[in-house]
């Protein structure tokens, strides 16, 4: 399959992973303790890299485990951190606004400082795909009045953002001498280290006893299809096309999650939203205008 195809479906993927990411984490904070799940998770997903591992017995590397373990600090502990306590104060359609359309534009600007040029076309269409995100999820509002802490939770989610921007931008060193399942592989033990001692001051995970099936299955989601699949997929992506077009794989989530909405809750989309949905579209096809123009990957690199 040509890599015009398989690139922009890997992104999709991930896409509709993170979408479905956003309604299991909403789901998964109402009834346990953010941090405790956010650690479960990731204790979750390494038991299962770390099966895989031992299955494929495909090597991890070694060496250069600094930027690795940076990568573990800012994109799992800091992002989930910071977005799943906000989720606790915020409705999950601030954090579908905040999150997905400032975290391309961040990406882009963490990246130039590690050699990849923010040229103006890819700004352009920055500026256009957020214009329909924020038309998407403005259209969806009710209004809600805003609260300390409501606004608290929205400051939350954008620090959560600027994390998952650097965490991106780091896969730019981390990517050069492992695979993109190597580096997931050995980050997320990492995060999850990071995190188990801030459930302790939660509830020192003496309730894990008591959360329903519901609870372990938006668990097993995220663990599984988040950081498993789609965290191993979007680095797959960034050694392809780089970090700036590949963080506008968060641009396609208000529009997953508004169908998903369609599907699962018989919600129906607002005029606007629709018209934002084409507007995202049109600005991720203008910041990949110039992606034909680079030299071409064989269809076995990253």
């Amino acid at each position: 399959m040509p890599r015009s195809v398989v690139t922009p479906l890997a992104a999709f993927g991930v896409a509709v992973a993170w979408s479905g990411g956003w309604i299991a984490g909403k789901l998964g904070v109402t009834s346990a303790p953010p941090l405790e799940f956010s650690a479960v998770r990731f204790v979750i997903a390494t038991v299962t890299l770390a099966a895989i591992a031992i299955f494929t017995r495909r090597g991890i590397g070694s060496g250069g485990l600094v930027p690795i373990v940076l990568s573990a600090i800012f994109g799992y502990l800091g992002y989930n951190a910071f977005v799943f306590v906000g989720l606790t104060m915020a409705p999950a359609s601030d954090a579908a606004l905040i999150v997905p359309t400032t975290i391309p534009v961040l990406t882009a600007v963490a990246a130039s400082f590690f050699g990849e040029r923010l040229s103006s076309t890819k700004i352009a269409g920055f500026v256009l795909a957020s214009v329909g995100a924020a038309l998407v999820i403005a259209a969806g509002q009710n209004g809600g009045d805003l609260s300390g802490r409501r606004l608290l939770g929205d400051v939350l989610m954008l620090a959560g953002a600027v994390c998952w921007a650097i965490y991106t931008a780091l896969g730019t060193i981390t990517l050069r001498t492992r695979s993109p399942l190597a580096v997931v592989t050995i980050a997320t033990p990492i995060g999850a280290l990071l995190l188990l001692p801030f459930g302790f001051f939660e509830q020192s995970y003496r309730d894990l006893g008591s959360w329903n099936t519901g609870v372990w299955i938006d668990a097993l989601y995220l663990a599984l299809v988040v950081t498993v699949g789609s965290f191993t997929l979007f680095y797959w992506v960034v050694r392809r096309v780089g970090v700036g077009i590949a963080a506008m794989s968060s641009y396609f989530v208000p529009i997953l999650t508004l169908a998903m909405a369609v599907v699962f809750l018989g919600d129906r989309p607002q005029p606007l939203q629709l018209v934002g949905g084409v507007v995202i579209l049109a600005g991720v096809r203008v910041a990949t205008l110039r992606m034909a123009e680079g030299p071409p990957l064989p269809e076995g690199a990253a």
